[in-house]
């Protein structure tokens, strides 16, 4: 499976750089209030805009995250605390078997 997995890398990236070496052209990228920057090639700009986008999720995806670890640290904390009762506790009486309780007939 991680032959396959490491396989399917390898084509992506094979991919990926194919395409940036054919987005190599300049491009103008246009800003606010009429500032341009001349000349950036057009596999930068579609870098920088990734990176932006990828930041942004990371960004709002981190609440969430943290609040699944403290949830998850929560219940940690829990089962250690019900296993130290259980340890503190007397042993109870094993269970009884059904034909103490009611013999078999013989047939």
């Amino acid at each position: 499976m991680r032959f396959v997995i490491w396989a399917v890398r390898l084509v992506v990236f094979v991919l990926v750089l194919l395409f940036a070496l054919k987005n190599t052209e300049p491009v103008d990228v246009g800003l606010y209030a009429d500032h341009v920057i001349r000349a950036v090639p057009l596999i930068v700009v579609m870098l920088v805009a990734f990176a932006v986008g990828a930041l942004f999720a990371a960004v709002f995806v981190m609440p969430a995250l943290m609040r699944r670890r403290r949830e998850v640290a929560r219940l940690r904390r829990e089962v250690l605390r019900l296993q130290e009762d259980a340890a503190r506790r007397p042993a109870e009486e094993a269970p009884v078997a059904p034909e103490a309780i009611a013999p078999l007939a013989p047939l």
